[in-house]
This record gives structure tokens, C-alpha cells and sequence, in this order.
């Protein structure tokens, strides 16, 4: 039967290299699909991954009828086997619901890929959509790592290396970018509470306040 599925977890946990990992193993076989991405850090219409792989996809715009899409594609004689979302977050609620509608009534494995919460810990209300439809929801293996070594269940947002809680739900960015710019880091629920990201965490080490001194005599 065919499913939708939701492959959740943090950012940095491998969720677009398993995506493009399913598609390769289905275009080996043979089969064909149709790659659907919003705002992938490498620019419109791509799909990539951390490691360097990328793909060409269809960028998902708001307002897009995904089942539509398809249903034109598949009658103009084209040929779809399958379909794979990535940053699924970013899909609108109905874009969510016209998701089902490709698994119900054209009969297509449809895997979605996306973080569950923003950087207030807030559902995203694509996450929250598939959550409620998905046949299936997988927690990706692969685990972040905070900068203290735990595991990362937070995504957070940094400016300047200083995390921030206010502002836009879709700001887009990378865990990798540079440090003065907007970016995004996976920490622990401790120091996502704490506000507290490798870069303050390491001023705070070398801070005088906090290094020893040596008894008075």
C-alpha cells in the first residue's frame, strides 16, 4: 500500500542526504520521481545535502497545488513512481493535505523530510500537518550533537553566534554559514533554555570572570 511517510528529526541529522540516498536507490531500479524542495540552502530548485550531493528538484512555492502537479504531469504521459519532499516544514498546511490526496488517489509513495519545531521550539505548521496525516513517522538515526557532546534535540538561531528567540519562523540558513550572518545551531534542550551556543559558551570559558586565580597568601 502505498504511504505517506515524515522522516523527522534536527537539523544537521542527515535528513536531505537520506532523501537523496531514497531517490538514488529507486532511479537504480529503475523507477522515476518527482523531487519537490522549498528554500534549500543551495538556492531555488535544488535539493542538497551537507556532505556536497545535490539534485536537481521543483521548488514548492507557496500557493503551489502539488496534486495538481502531478495529476498534469501524469496526463501529459509522464511518468511518476513516487515522490520525495524535502524541507517539508515549509509546505503550507493544504500543500500538506495535497500530499495525502497523491498517496490516496494516484496511488504514490509520497517521503517527506523536515525538522519538527523552529528555533522557539514551535511546530512548524507543515510538521504539524504531517504529523497528524502521516501513515508513518520515522526519527532519524543519525543524531546531532550539541556543542557539549549531548544529544541535539533543539534547533536554534544565531546572530553573531548569539542565539536569538524573536523573529520571522522562516529565515533561511545553515548550521555550517558564517558566524556574523543568520545561522542556525542544534543544541541540547539545557542549553537552548540557557541561550547558550558553542560561541558564547566558549567566551564564557576564556572570560576573566570565570578563570582561576591564585589564592591570597
Amino acid at each position: 500500500m502505498p504511504e505517506l511517510v515524515f522522516f523527522s528529526g534536527t537539523m544537521d541529522c542527515g535528513k536531505s542526504t537520506l532523501a537523496l540516498q531514497i531517490g538514488h536507490n529507486r532511479s537504480a531500479r529503475g523507477l522515476q520521481g518527482v523531487i519537490f524542495t522549498r528554500d534549500d540552502r543551495a538556492g531555488e530548485g535544488k535539493l542538497s545535502s551537507r556532505l556536497g550531493l545535490v539534485t536537481e528538484a521543483t521548488e514548492a512555492a507557496p500557493g503551489m497545488d502539488l496534486h495538481a502537479y502531478l495529476v498534469d504531469r501524469l496526463s501529459r504521459g509522464g511518468r511518476v513512481d513516487y515522490v520525495i519532499v524535502d524541507e517539508a516544514q515549509f509546505l503550507a498546511p493544504e500543500q500538506i493535505d495535497q500530499l495525502a490526496r497523491v498517496v490516496d488517489d494516484l496511488g504514490l509513495d509520497v517521503f517527506a523530510f523536515g525538522i519538527t519545531t523552529d528555533f522557539r521550539t514551535k511546530l512548524f505548521p507543515g510538521s504539524q500537518r504531517l504529523i497528524e496525516l502521516a501513515d508513518r513517522i520515522e526519527t532519524l538515526q543519525v543524531e546531532a550533537m550539541c556543542w557539549c557532546g549531548a544529544r541535539a534535540t533543539h534547533n536554534a538561531r544565531t546572530v553573531g553566534g548569539e542565539m536569538v528567540v524573536e523573529g520571522e519562523q522562516v529565515v533561511v540558513g545553515d548550521v555550517n554559514g558564517p558566524a556574523a550572518e543568520v545561522g542556525y545551531e542544534v543544541l541540547c534542550r539545557r542549553h537552548h533554555r540557557r541561550r547558550m551556543t558553542s560561541v558564547s559558551a566558549h567566551a564564557g570559558a576564556l572570560s576573566p570572570d570565570v578563570l582561576p586565580v591564585a589564592p591570597p597568601e
